[in-house]
């Protein structure tokens, strides 16, 4: 029989340097999604806006990060994932410009929104996710989750990067750094992604996980599962929210600084890159659903220990194990549709996933916000994301369920799938 030679490109040397070049992109591209949280205080301050009004600008990154990964998703599906990536990066470029000279807060949001969440950041996270699973097949869920934390190592490396310029040099002119920073190392790596994606023929090795691209994925049609899915999104990322977001202010509000904050908020998502890959290495043995469930679980426990703890000591103990149970939530999305979806699908329907974990993430954002402008307190808040973090649970729950229940009843009828099937 005559070789694929798609299958000799998966998992070769030639994927892990696409790899790296996909983190490093997703590292620098996504600063947009993180430079918000830490200019809050100031911009609040500067416009003399309420806590609400002041998460408004990170809503709507959110929600531009969100919507334009779908667009994103359909230029890569169709031209390669370098021209979306070149088209992001200008924008991105352009909008921490534009946020720097904004005279308004509404400004200083489209410019966070329109420009550096809908068509520049988005092409940062969930398409080179996509890309990356294409790239791979026995290690695909370690190749995607070294793809996504691309973004916790942005959120990492860019707070403690941003909070000393903006003290340095007020928050304006930090913005304006970062956007000509962006241009001149973002353009050459995207360059390195000329090479369009192997076309995927070959049954992916997943445990758990049945063939790809059938008709009925778990016996549903494909838009209800991705659905369904898309609905689980939200839950899990309205309670992921309420710490990422709103950690910086919260510590300010505890009387120990913004500074604290954000080394509160560095270190979850450092820690949260550590989450990522052992869940990487775990969905290659258990398959994305089963991962993504224990990952749910784990935040609501760590959301939870907020409601109890609130010392300087116990918030950064809390933040790093917080962390160590998320980050992995968000890349098994990704694995789940490449496991029940047609390859030519995966920038299509990884940024629909996608999309609702971000809307997830902006709808918490804002409703902790509100939540608190409320009640005075974060207390509600916590409680709130638990709220939604159970529907989720229950949601993938269910899937999981039918997914090992559909496999006993196939293997009753027809027996053990064949080993190269599985």
């Amino acid at each position: 029989m005559t070789p694929d030679p798609a299958e000799a490109v998966l998992d070769s040397r030639q994927s892990w340097i696409r790899l790296a070049a996909i983190v490093g992109l997703a590292t620098l591209g996504g600063a947009g999604m993180w430079s918000v949280v830490v200019v809050l205080p100031y911009v609040q301050a500067e416009f003399g806006a309420t806590r609400a009004e002041a998460s408004l600008p990170y809503t709507l990154t959110m929600i531009g990060f969100a919507t334009g990964g779908i667009l994103m998703g359909r230029l890569a599906d169709r031209f390669g994932i370098m021209v979306p990536v070149l088209f992001g990066t200008v924008m991105l470029a352009a909008g921490y410009v534009l946020a720097a000279m904004a005279p308004t807060l509404l400004a200083f949001a489209l410019a966070q929104g329109v420009l550096i969440g809908a068509l520049g950041s988005s092409a940062a996270f969930g398409p080179l996710m996509a890309d990356a699973s294409l790239w791979f097949r026995r290690r695909r869920g370690i190749a995607v989750a070294l793809a996504a934390s691309g973004n916790y190592l942005a959120g990492t490396v860019w707070p403690p990067i941003l909070q000393g310029l903006i003290v340095a040099q007020g928050w304006r002119t930090a913005h304006l750094l970062v956007g000509i920073g962006l241009l001149a190392t973002m353009l050459p790596l995207a360059l390195l992604l000329r090479a369009r994606a192997p076309v995927l023929r070959v049954a992916p090795v997943v445990a758990g996980a049945p063939p790809p691209a059938t008709a009925r994925p778990l016996g549903m049609s494909p838009n209800s599962l991705t659905a369904l899915l898309c609905i689980a999104g939200v839950g899990c990322c309205v309670a992921m929210a309420m710490p990422q977001v709103h950690i910086v202010a919260y510590c300010g509000d505890l009387g120990y600084g913004v500074a604290r904050g954000t080394e509160m908020l560095s270190l979850m998502l450092a820690c949260g890159i550590v989450s990522r890959i052992v869940s990487g290495l775990i969905a290659d043995r258990i398959g994305g659903l089963a991962t993504l469930l224990l990952g749910s679980v784990l935040q609501a426990v760590a959301l939870a220990f907020y409601l109890f703890f609130d010392s300087l000591v116990s918030l950064y103990l809390i933040s790093a194990l917080f962390g160590l149970f998320q980050g992995g939530i968000v890349p098994s999305y990704a694995v789940i549709v490449r496991e029940y979806f047609p390859a030519r699908q995966a920038g299509t329907r990884v940024g629909i996933v996608l999309m609702a974990t971000l809307l997830g993430m902006a709808l918490g954002g804002w409703l902790s916000g509100v939540v608190f402008d409320w009640t005075g307190t974060y207390a509600m808040a916590f409680l709130n994301g638990m709220a939604w973090n159970a529907m989720n649970v229950a949601i993938v729950a269910w899937l999981l369920w039918r997914s090992r229940y559909l496999r006993r009843a196939a293997s009753t009828l027809h027996g053990p799938a064949p080993a190269a099937a599985r």
